[in-house]
């Protein structure tokens, strides 16, 4: 990810990708006496019940034209008309926003989908700027909606979190939350070599050698501390390991005021998904956000180990405008914006879900990266704030059909 917003959905953690932040070693744990959050602050107990829905049938899907690692390579088909997509106005109405916002950085992107060009994105934004009509009546006036590969998307979900914390570390306000360090490198193997292209890797310099920067374990133990890293703390180390997974999020002070925090780096380190182990050891059965934490707080010391072996760990930056901020360095909105791998749905562009779930299903648009977010059809929705967004974001895991909004001049070039 490479901008704020580190978009790793909530059910991912028990089938991909996310990371998490922990205490430091002889630090207590907010989870005991006074240091515990108020109740209205902890993660939701529960899951929303989800909303069961029939979701369209996937068209057959295209012959791939290549390797099948982009959407041109797996091939695209060509979707029904837009206007006939069972689609909700209100949420239209947002994903339409949310293009609007997106449109200064659409244009002049590089499309590494291989499905579109920034000039074809340019009458679509230029229209959006003075529309007044209803937003299915535009996406139909300037896209077409087309199915990457076999169309079977899956969609998890992520919100941003508001949590207890601090400026100053006092007591039961004591989980350090770090910015990034300065000898922290990003290097782009593509310099290097070109079969490198496009892959990254950090780390730190140790003699003259590039070595593994800390891990988790390694920073829990204190190994950044002493460097005036620290730009806030959390009062408890689970609820602040679930922000650190969603990347950006909000303190609540003591004073009754609110920080906003966003994703600023990572150490570079693999991730281990903490929900899939937890079930493979048989700790738990319910893989959902509150079932891993209802198992932490009942077991801190094994939670604590079993979150160490996640090595990842995601530096913070506070945030003073508008956000969360997306990869696209826009703001994410609630039920508007998703989290896509960019090699099958290009940054910007709208899409489409009908899941068996009914809460996913409609317009969103494409904003935001997530490392867990990998693959053809593979979305994760963001829900904003507050309990409600927990609550839908902690258990979503629907299974569906997706189809991708593109312009007519890209669906023109492309055959279809």
């Amino acid at each position: 990810m490479k901008r704020a917003l580190f978009a790793l959905g909530l059910s991912a953690l028990t089938l991909s990708a996310c990371s998490g932040g922990l205490i430091p070693n002889g630090v207590p744990t907010a989870s005991t006496g006074a240091s515990r959050p108020s109740p209205d602050a902890r993660l939701p107990e529960k899951a929303a019940k989800p909303i069961p829905s029939t979701p369209e049938a996937t068209l057959a899907a295209p012959v791939p034209t290549g390797d099948g690692s982009t959407a041109a390579s797996l091939g695209v088909v060509r979707g029904p008309e837009i206007g006939s997509l069972q689609v909700d106005a209100r949420k239209a109405t947002l994903a339409m926003d949310s293009f609007r916002t997106s449109c200064p950085g659409l244009v002049g992107r590089n499309d590494s989908s291989g499905l579109t060009q920034g000039a074809d994105w340019v009458p679509a934004c230029d229209a959006v700027k003075t529309w007044t009509g209803d937003a299915i009546s535009f996406f139909a006036a300037y896209m077409d909606a087309v199915q990457v590969g076999d169309g079977k998307a899956f969609a998890t979900g992520y919100y941003e979190p508001e949590i207890a914390g601090c400026r100053t570390r006092q007591a039961g306000c004591e989980v350090p939350i770090y910015k990034r360090p300065s000898d922290l490198i990003d290097v782009d193997l593509g310099l290097f070599s070109d079969d490198l292209k496009g892959k990254n890797i950090r780390g730190k310099v140790s003699g003259t050698k590039l070595v593994q920067y800390d891990d988790r374990a390694a920073i829990e133990g204190g190994s950044l501390t002493g460097r005036d890293l620290e730009i806030a703390y959390a009062n408890d180390a689970i609820e602040f390991f679930f922000l650190q997974i969603q990347g950006s999020g909000r303190l609540r002070l003591p004073d009754g005021g609110v920080m906003r925090i966003g994703y600023e780096s990572q150490n570079g380190r693999g991730y281990t998904g903490i929900g899939r182990l937890m079930k493979d050891r048989g700790l738990i059965t319910d893989g959902s956000m509150q079932g891993i934490v209802a198992y932490l707080r009942a077991n801190p010391e094994e939670g604590r180990k079993v979150m160490q072996e996640n090595k990842s760990f995601v530096f913070f930056r506070e945030l003073t405008g508008a956000g969360p901020l997306g990869a696209m360095g826009y703001p994410v909105v609630g039920e508007a914006s998703v989290a896509v791998d960019v090699k099958f749905i290009p940054l910007g562009a709208p899409l489409w879900l009908s899941m068996d779930r009914a809460e996913p299903n409609g317009i969103w648009v494409a904003q935001d990266t997530g490392g867990a977010i990998k693959g053809a059809n593979r979305i994760d929705t963001f829900w904003g704030a507050g309990d409600r967004a927990r609550a839908i974001a902690g258990g979503m895991a629907a299974r569906g059909a997706a189809l991708i909004f593109l312009p007519k001049a890209a669906v023109t070039r492309l055959g279809l």
